[in-house]
């Protein structure tokens, strides 16, 4: 039986990285590069960048005019529920908030919603732990 992370991981292709960075120092650009280079594409979502790892960025995920599987988060708690919201009204599947992202209320909701959601984990250890 799979579980449910391999699953999403094996089954996503498009992954929009809300808060990713144009700093290769940062954990975002790390970690959106990685998964970028194991043939998911990384739609980068931040309205002060123009592009990241060669894809054009956009401010909002409501621009976005792909489908995507997995709304990745590397923003502060407090900017979490606001993306939920987005999330769920553009039925995006699953949810993934990084290491130290947490927000239950909003967490509850996303689920409450039918959205997949893993919090508090890093998705390039939990791909690398699982997709050898």
């Amino acid at each position: 039986m799979t579980d449910p992370i391999s699953n999403l991981l094996q089954n996503s292709k498009t992954i929009a990285v809300v808060g990713i960075s144009d700093n290769p120092m940062r954990p975002s650009y790390g970690v959106s590069e990685y998964m970028q280079q194991h043939g998911y594409r990384i739609i980068p979502v931040n309205p002060q960048l123009r592009e990241v790892l060669g894809e054009k960025c956009y401010a909002t995920l409501d621009e976005i005019p792909d489908k995507i599987d997995i709304v990745n988060i590397f923003r502060r708690p407090e900017f979490v529920p606001e993306i939920v919201e987005e999330s769920i009204r553009l039925k995006i599947p699953a949810i993934w908030m990084q290491e130290d992202v947490v927000h239950e209320e909003a967490a509850a909701k996303a689920r409450a919603a039918g959205i997949f959601l893993v919090m508090d984990k890093c998705i390039l250890k939990e791909h690398l732990a699982r997709m050898r």
